[in-house]
Parts: structure tokens; sequence; C-alpha cells
């Protein structure tokens, strides 16, 4: 059941961004090269705090380790009032501390190794990626992939030239993701190795207007910004519109995506009542962004980051063009020619080539996409000293005058040249999933040991169960046309024939949120028009409906192009008790 359900989650992701927003979608590779991850920052950026028992040498995150700590203390009927508070301030401060506030944190509240009471060490920095050795010499090193963009900013080139050269376009990617985390826990909510769903939009940075904004600005959220987290306030509803005249989020892309991520949460089944969209604080936010909004959902574990949604800026195609010499840039049509003064490098080919060697690709592509400034301070170099030094792919190399010559000349342009700025919704699905499953589950108001999980149609993981209500022989041929009807139309579901009770049997569809129940009963078999009974699993209503209309009806249902209010009103209802005996 719960591949079919995150099957469905993932297909009901694909409709609701990439199809409707027409984006492309590719698929990278999971082992990449230490000079992407170096270029990106998360060789040496991509961390946590950890500590250890100086006896044992247990390992344990620190903001982990003090939040279970000072959630304690406020638990703890002796603590004193005063100490309530100083320590539910620092809990509300906690995402902002840096390995000093953390250390301080540890020893002013005398905190030891949860396992053995022993005393911790000082605060570390640890890497969380994956080392992997490539080839067959070890020599070359790489990582398992921390997040799936990467494979998407290093294909930039590409997607740009497969989108006619136009902007804005979105790119997005399923796949794996490694992290090494210092302690692993909570189910689904931290693992080593996890599903992300993740977009990357790429938008002229000087404009980053929505084109649909009109369509959510009337959306109401839950907003808990970097200012109300550090003042101790509570989180505020206000209008998508209104927040972004505020300027309490950024931009109108980044309020749009935050506004579609609400509306698919929603969707796939999450509460609505438990969402809110939380901005990080300076202190946590990622290497790589400039501003931050998670979708948090309330579970039993207390409020979880799902879903990140973050305004990269250039950051990253700026990154990987200083580290390769490529130039990762879009092009907008200027309203006029324009002269401009061009001042670039022409470089003596023959006698780079024979000084560099191997290299020569990569230092003829990097001189030709070195900004003015730099070009103007190698020029300056090689006029008072007859050198100078360049680091190109991570290597110091050294130039004589004789390499090249700055030449200096006017231009004609007909477009601009930019470095895309980019908006991020990033998507855990494991996560998500954990999040809908306890959403969802329910108990009987009348019966509390009749339990189900009331999940949407579109990720329950069968459809629809169809139930003969004997073994009587002419229900078959009925049982075998519907059966067919279903796969005809894609919808999966289950033939219950077993001999118990009809009412136990709808029980065991509810327990593995089987949304509609086919019923054919010895009405079925007398009359004509041939009708069956549909049932509703939230509101268990039924209504008799023609064979040959139940089909089409469910599909309606599932897709989400009806809904059963609507089946109720023009079909007949059918009474009958359910009856049910002990759970199975």
């Amino acid at each position: 059941m719960g591949c079919a359900i995150k099957s469905n989650f993932l297909a009901a992701w694909r409709k609701h961004f990439i199809l409707e927003e027409h984006m492309l979608e590719v698929d990278t590779t999971c082992v990449t090269p230490e000079p992407v991850l170096k270029a990106s920052g998360h060789v040496d950026r991509f961390l946590d705090y950890m500590v250890k028992d100086v006896k044992t040498g247990d390992c344990y995150r620190v903001d982990h380790l003090i939040k279970a700590n000072l959630e304690e203390v406020i638990k703890d009927k002796k603590t004193a009032e005063e100490d309530k508070n100083k320590a539910a301030k620092l809990l509300g401060q906690l995402d902002n501390l840096d390995k000093q506030g953390f250390a301080d944190a540890v020893t002013s509240w005398k905190m030891k190794s949860p396992i053995t009471g022993n005393d911790l060490s000082e605060p570390v920095e640890f890497n969380l990626m994956f080392g992997v050795s490539i080839g067959p010499t070890g020599l070359i090193r790489g990582f398992l992939r921390p997040e799936t963009a990467q494979g998407i900013f290093v294909n930039f080139k590409r997607l740009l030239e497969f989108n006619q050269g136009k902007l804005p376009f979105a790119c997005a990617q399923i796949g794996n993701a490694y992290r090494n985390e210092i302690s692993p826990r909570s189910g689904l909510l931290r693992v080593r190795e996890f599903t992300m769903a993740e977009i990357e939009h790429f938008v002229d940075p000087s404009n980053k207007d929505h084109p649909k904004f009109e369509n959510v600005k009337e959306l109401v959220l839950t907003w808990f910004s970097a200012c109300n987290q550090m003042d101790g306030q509570a989180a505020q509803k206000v209008a998508v519109g209104k927040a972004v005249a505020d300027k309490l989020i950024a931009n109108q892309t980044l309020a749009y995506f935050v506004s579609r991520i609400y509306l698919f949460l929603v969707k796939v089944g999450v509460d609505p009542s438990r969402i809110r969209f939380r901005q990080h604080l300076s202190n946590e936010m990622a290497h790589y962004a400039c501003d931050c909004w998670d979708a948090e959902i309330l579970t039993s574990y207390g409020w979880v980051e799902c879903v990140g949604c973050a305004d990269r800026s250039a950051y990253d195609l700026t990154q990987h063009t200083k580290a390769t010499g490529i130039s990762l840039v879009a092009e907008k049509p200027l309203p006029a020619p324009v002269t401009v003064d061009v001042v670039e490098v022409i470089p003596n080919r023959a006698l780079i080539g024979k000084t560099f060697g191997k290299s020569q690709k990569k230092v003829l592509e990097h001189l030709s996409v070195m900004p003015e400034k730099e070009i103007l301070a190698f020029e300056e170099d090689l006029k008072s000293t007859g050198a100078s030094k360049l680091t190109i792919g991570g290597e110091e190399l050294a130039f004589t005058k004789e390499m090249a010559e700055i030449k200096r000349s006017q231009k004609t342009k007909h477009v601009d040249e930019f470095t895309p700025g980019v908006i991020e919704p990033s998507f855990g699905v494991g996560r998500i999933i954990y999040a809908i499953l306890e959403h969802n589950f329910r108990t009987r108001p009348d019966d509390e040991q009749r339990t189900l999980f009331a999940l949407p149609p579109v990720i329950a993981p069968l459809k629809c169960s169809v139930l003969p209500l004997s073994s009587n022989p002419g229900f078959q041929p009925l049982v075998k046309q519907i059966s067919e009807a279903l796969t005809l139309n894609d919808i999966s579901h289950k033939i219950d024939d077993s001999s118990g009770s009809i009412g136990r049997r709808y029980a065991r569809a509810d327990e593995i949120s089987i949304p509609f129940g086919i019923t054919i009963d010895f009405d079925t078999l007398n009359n004509q028009p041939t009708t069956v009974t549909l049932r509703d699993r939230d509101s268990m209503e039924q209504i008799r409906i023609g064979i040959d209309e139940v089909v089409p009806l469910i599909v309606s249902l599932v897709n989400g192009r009806s809904n059963w209010d609507a089946a109720v009103q023009k079909y007949p209802k059918f009474t009958a008790q359910e009856t049910t005996g002990k759970k199975d």
C-alpha cells in the first residue's frame, strides 16, 4: 500500500506542478563529482554541528539535544518559572544559534549525554554528504548528491536552449538524495536516503513578478516571519497579495510558489489548519539562499519542515560559471541598440597550448568570459611585472605578457546578457506522506474499534473495491464486467469476494483507505435496468446507480471533477444497515 500511495502522490505532484505550470523535467545522476559540489558550496558549507560523549564517543546533533533538554526543563513542575521562560526563549531562537551559541547553551544548562550521563565535547562541524570513490583507481572523488538541484544547474544551457532561450521557465526533478545524518530518527522524518521532488524556476532577477499571481493573491496563509520568531510573537494569517505588498515575502514569484505548495498539500490530504510557512532566520539560511520559507506541518512530533521554498538568487549559476569558465547566462532584447565599450583578452593560442597542454581548453574558456574588472587587474599585472596569476578550475596558473593582450573596442549590443535568478520549491516526499497518514487516521464515532484512513481519492492506494454480496455464480460475470471497465479507465481496484459479512468487508476496505465500494447485490441480478450500489468511505452513504454509469462516475470522483455531494443529489440513496462483528 505504501508504494501505491507514494506513486500516486508523485503522479499528483507531476500534474499539479509539471503539467499545470508547463515545466521541463529531467532525471540526473546520483553520483556527483566533487568539483560540482565544491563549486556549489556543499563541500565547504553543507554541515551540522554535533557533540560527542567524551567517554563512549557516541555522537548527537547538538540542536536536537538542546531542544530535547529544554522541553524537559519546561515540562518539569519543579523548574522555576524564570527558568522556564529562559528555556522557552532559547527554544524559539535555537535555529539562529552559531557554534559558540550551541556551546554556551550546553554549558549553561549543564547538559549531559542522554544515554550515559557523561560529559559532552565542544560542538564540532560535520559535513552531511556521503563521499564515494569514482572509477577503478578510486582517485576521482565524488559524493552521493545531497539534493537533486545541482543536476539541473549544470544542464542549464541545454534546458535554456530547449526552451528556445526564453525566460522564465522551470525544470523539475524527482529522485533520491542522500545525507549522512548525525542521528536519524522519527521514522520517515529524518533518514539518510529519501525521495525529493524539486523545482528550479529560472527568472530575470530584475523582474520577479509572476503572470499568474492574480490567481492566488486572495489566498490567506499562515506566515511565521523571522521578525515574529525573534520577538517571540505568534504566526499571523495574511492574504498572499498583502504579504507581497507589505514586503513580508520578497517577491511575487516566491509568493506564487508558496501558494501553489499550500494548495498541493491540501489537495493530497494535509489538514489546512496544521500548515504554516516559517521564514528562515539569517543564521539558519542555506549558503545559497537569500530568502527561504518552509512549509511546516504540525504532527505528533511537533512542527515538521516538509517543503522549502527558497530564493537562491543567481548563486548557483554564478558559482558554476566561475568554476568552469562557461558562461551560464540568458539574453533579453534591448528596447534599442546601444554602443558599449568592450575590454577583452586576446589569447596567444599557440603559446597557451604549449604551456598548459591539456588545460588549454578550460584556460581559453576562462579568458573568454572574464569580467571587465578582472581583465583590468590582469592587464595591470602584465604591464607592471610582465606576469600574472589566475585561478582556473581550482588551480593557480601563471601567465606571461606574451600569452595574451588586452584589446579595447566598441560594440553595438542588441541584447542584454544576465545570470538568471532561481526560485526553488523543494519537497521532502517521505515527510509529507507521514503527515498525510497521521492527519487522515480516523475512528468511527459510533465504534472506536473501526478505524480508517480517510486519504483523498487522488492518492489512495486503491480507488475502488468490488464486492459481490454472496458467492452466487450469477454475480461473477458482473464482477468481471465491472473490473474490466475499471482497468480500462486506469482505476486501481480490489475484488473482495471473501465469505465475511458485507459490513466487515467494508471495514477492511476502509482500513486501507479505499474511498469507494461497488456492491453487486440480488437487485443487480433480478432487476432491469441493471444497477449496483456505490458506497462512499467517509460518509458511509450509498447510492444506487446503473452499472454502465458507475465507472464514469468513479473516474470523475477520483480525478476531482465531481464530488460525492453532487453524486448524492443526482442518484437515489440506498439505505442499508452496516453491521460488523469484531475486527478481523
